[in-house]
C-alpha cells in the first residue's frame, strides 16, 4: 500500500499535496520502502508487552530532519505494531485526567511561525473507544476520566506519531498530564497503565529532554553547555535506574532553570517509568543528540 496514493486516507491525500521536495515526502518514501522489504508485524500476545518510551517529540521542524526522521521510524519498525497507543504530551495539562476524543476530530496546531504546509497536514487515526474502555478498566474508582469529544491530538502527539506511523492505522488517544501532578502521582498513573502493554498497547511520555527554548540562540550550533549537563546528568540516572535521583531533578539537575524554566517537557517521564516493568531498572536509550542545543535523548523502558 503506498503512502502517497491519495485513495488510501484523508491523510495520505493531505501528504500527497506537500511539495515533493520536502524532506517529509523523501521519508514517506523510506516507509515504502521498508514496507515492501518486510510489512510490519502486528503484535500478538507471544510478544509479551511492549514497552514504554519516552520521547523527545520536537515540533514541524522534526519533519525538516530527515536523519531524526529516519532513526523515529527505525525504532518504530524494531517493535511489533501496537493495537492502539495510548501518549501523554507535554502540551495538555489538566486539572482532572481528561482523554482525547474517541471518535476522529480535527488535530491540535499548537504552534506559530511555521510553513501552511504543517497547517495542513493530517493525522486521522481510527475511532478508540475500545482503548477507551481498557483504560477505564484499569483506573481506580474514584479517578474521574472526562473525555473530551472536541480535543484532537497536540503536536506533542502526532508530530512524533505521523513519523513513526505515517499510515494513521493505529487507534490513538491522548492523556492529559495532570496539572501540578507530583511526580510520585505521574509514576502511579504509569503503574495503572502497566497492563495495557500486556494488551498491545504502546504507553508512551512525549516531552523533550531539555527544553530552555528561551535560552537557546537559534544562530549558534554551540550546544549551551546547561543543556549538555542536564542530558547528562538524567543519561547517567536512567542508565542507573535511579528513580529518586530523577524525581529529585528540581533540586538535583545541573542547569536545571535553563533546561525546564517550565517542567511540563520532563515530566512525562515518570509516566514512562512507572508503565515500565520495573521503573528501576536500567532504559534502553534509543535516540541521542541536539536539535538546536536541545537534547532529543529518547528512550524505551522494558
Amino acid at each position: 500500500m503506498s503512502l502517497l496514493n491519495p485513495a488510501t486516507s484523508t491523510t495520505a491525500a493531505a501528504d500527497a499535496r506537500i511539495d515533493p521536495r520536502h524532506p517529509f515526502v523523501g521519508h514517506l518514501h523510506l516507509v515504502d520502502a521498508l514496507d515492501r522489504e518486510r510489512p510490519h508485524r502486528v503484535w500478538t500476545p507471544e510478544d509479551g508487552p511492549l514497552p514504554s518510551l519516552y520521547i523527545s517529540h520536537g515540533a514541524p521542524p522534526l519533519f525538516e530532519d530527515a536523519p531524526w526522521m529516519e532513526q523515529l521510524a527505525l525504532w518504530a519498525r524494531d517493535l511489533p505494531k501496537p493495537k492502539a497507543i495510548l501518549i501523554v504530551s507535554a502540551h495538555w495539562e489538566s486539572d482532572a485526567l481528561g482523554i482525547s476524543s474517541t471518535v476522529p476530530t480535527e488535530l491540535v496546531y499548537d504552534f506559530g511561525g511555521f510553513s501552511r504546509t504543517y497547517f495542513e497536514m493530517r493525522l486521522d487515526t481510527p475511532e478508540a473507544s475500545g482503548l477507551a474502555t481498557q483504560l477505564l478498566s484499569v483506573m481506580p474508582d474514584n479517578e474521574t476520566l472526562y473525555e473530551h469529544r472536541g480535543r484532537g491530538l497536540d503536536h506533542g502527539a502526532w508530530v512524533p506519531l505521523k513519523v513513526m506511523y505515517p499510515h494513521a492505522d493505529i487507534p490513538v488517544l491522548q492523556l492529559s498530564l495532570p496539572t501540578r501532578a507530583s511526580t510520585t502521582k505521574l509514576l502511579e498513573i504509569g503503574a495503572r497503565l502497566r497492563t495495557l502493554r500486556e494488551e498491545g498497547v504502546l504507553v508512551i511520555g512525549s516531552g523533550f529532554m531539555t527544553h530552555g527554548l528561551q535560552h537557546i540562540d537559534m544562530r549558534s550550533p554551540t550546544v549551551p553547555a546547561w543543556s549538555a549537563e542536564f542530558d547528562a546528568w538524567a543519561a547517567d540516572a536512567l542508565a542507573r535506574g535511579d528513580v529518586d535521583e530523577l524525581q529529585r531533578f528540581r533540586v538535583r539537575a545541573p542547569g536545571v532553570r535553563y533546561a525546564h524554566p517550565t517542567v511540563e517537557h520532563f515530566t512525562p517521564l515518570f509516566v514512562t517509568l512507572g508503565a515500565s516493568a520495573d521503573p528501576t531498572a536500567p532504559v534502553t536509550t534509543t535516540i541521542d543528540g541536539y536539535m538546536v542545543g536541545l537534547s532529543k535523548r529518547s528512550f524505551q523502558a522494558a
